[in-house]
């Protein structure tokens, strides 16, 4: 009798133990979970479980075509000592699925109050679609390449995933950027994905073919969106936000920089990013921006590109550069490119359009003048731009008199903004440009009358107890 009594408390206790284990409105009577850490190489197939928080410490590659799941409403922070990378290699995948209500994020290992944009590497995705390198060697300091002939490669899911504070140099002009994509195929599935601060590009893609949607900046030191090396996906439905006071101090913020190669080749194929519904939004001049935010588009070195039913609002030194003659030239001949329904607003209203130097000696007048003093060159560069603008609003690009004038909601709140368009905005009329492989939006930018930032995104990173 004695030992049955004993055997209920014991079961009794054991109940009432797990349901306190278990109970996650009640954090005085849970033992606390200590956190896991993931290091070196996964070599088989693994998931990340949403009862503890996982650790990256050092660059964690997944290998071997193994695969990485990761369950929704899961935190991945960074080692703080050995800062963490993940690092997914060619053949392997990432199944990184969060909900609206629970999101998958990845962020520093520091407490909140004390993160900073380069606490950790970010997330490198890797695989076996075309670039125009011969096995190139994917930048980082990782030591991994990338790419392939298989177009529609499937490296996993990316969808409502948080990438803050991510981005470390391995040396000069060779980073990890918040989210890295090398040769990832149109079998790969990203959508709603946000980054915020990132060190260096918010996302960049070197080749490949994936086409992402729903895609948020906030808060870019470098690039929002960087392309390279033969890319030809679609991407729609982005917005990039910068915060005026946080910029690359060695470089040159854009919304989007585009370059064929880094040697303005004609190898093939050529990157051709096709964008469309994209909402670009600059530090518009406001108190203390800092020096190096630059264009809403730098198209260059010998790219194609196609830019559709989209807004860049309060660009700090222009609209959109086209630089390199080729680019000037592949954009002239219009067989495959295109630059149509856009809305742009810039704090140099001269410089809604541009280009560099070198072009606008050819443009401007025909001949190339050399050498020339600064006097000559900046009038060739604004006579350069005045017919750039002519010849954008012949396309259908309007040109916005003031920020205001472009009609969004709240845009340059930090803290909270709001993309939607007001009523009456330029961004609910006008031909929509139709183009191969994008949905139809009645609307220009990346916001009709849905809020799809609600539930999932934060635009305050910083303070967000993890």
């Amino acid at each position: 009798m004695k030992l049955a009594k004993f055997l209920a408390f014991t079961f009794g206790a054991a109940v009432l133990l797990s349901a306190c284990r278990n109970n996650d409105t009640d954090d005085d009577d849970m033992d606390p979970i200590l956190p896991e850490t993931l290091v070196g190489d996964i070599t088989t197939s693994k998931t990340l479980t949403n009862d503890r928080v996982w650790i990256l410490k050092g660059q964690v590659k997944v290998k071997n075509d193994a695969i990485l799941t990761i369950q929704e409403g899961t935190v991945i922070k960074s080692d703080v000592t050995e800062k963490g990378s993940l690092i997914i290699t060619r053949g392997s995948k990432l199944m990184a699925v969060g909900t609206v209500d629970k999101p998958i994020v990845f962020t520093s290992g520091k407490a909140a109050g004390s993160r900073g944009p380069g606490d950790w590497g970010g997330i490198v995705l890797l695989g076996k679609a075309p670039t125009n390198k011969v096995e190139p060697q994917i930048e980082g300091g990782i030591g991994e390449k990338y790419g392939g002939t298989d177009a529609a490669d499937n490296s996993g899911t990316l969808k409502y995933v948080r990438i803050e504070y991510a981005g470390i140099a391995a040396f000069a002009n060779s980073e990890i950027n918040s989210l890295t994509l090398g040769g990832v195929g149109s079998g790969t599935t990203i959508d709603y994905v946000m980054t915020a601060y990132a060190n260096d590009d918010a996302y960049e893609f070197f080749g490949g073919t994936v086409n992402p949607r729903h895609l948020v900046a906030y808060a870019t030191a470098d690039d929002d969106f960087d392309f390279d090396f033969g890319y030809t996906g679609t991407v729609q439905y982005a917005v990039a936000l910068r915060d005026p006071k946080f910029v690359d101090p060695g470089d040159a913020g854009n919304g989007i920089e585009c370059d064929n190669d880094g040697q303005s080749t004609n190898q093939t194929p050529f990157t051709r990013p096709v964008v469309s519904n994209m909402t670009i939004v600059g530090p518009n001049g406001a108190a203390g921006t800092a020096g190096n935010h630059n264009y809403g588009n730098r198209w260059r070195r010998a790219t194609n590109l196609v830019f559709l039913n989209s807004i860049i609002l309060g660009a700090q030194k222009g609209g959109t550069a086209f630089e390199s003659k080729p680019t000037w030239d592949y954009f002239m001949a219009n067989a495959n490119t295109a630059y149509k329904n856009n809305i742009i607003y810039t704090v140099a209203t001269t410089k809604v359009a541009t280009t560099d130097s070198s072009t606008a000696r050819l443009f401007a007048t025909g001949t190339y003048e050399s050498p020339m003093t600064p006097a000559r060159r900046d009038e060739m560069i604004l006579d350069a731009s005045q017919k750039l603008i002519a010849k954008l609003t012949e396309v259908g690009t309007t040109v916005a008199a003031s920020a205001d004038a472009v009609g969004l909601t709240d845009p340059f709140n930090l803290a909270n903004p709001n993309f939607l368009p007001k009523t009456g905005s330029p961004a609910l009329s006008g031909t929509f440009a139709p183009f191969a492989g994008i949905e139809t939006a009645t609307y220009r930018g990346a916001f009709g009358t849905t809020n799809w930032l609600t539930g999932w995104a934060n635009f305050d990173p910083q303070n967000k107890v993890y």
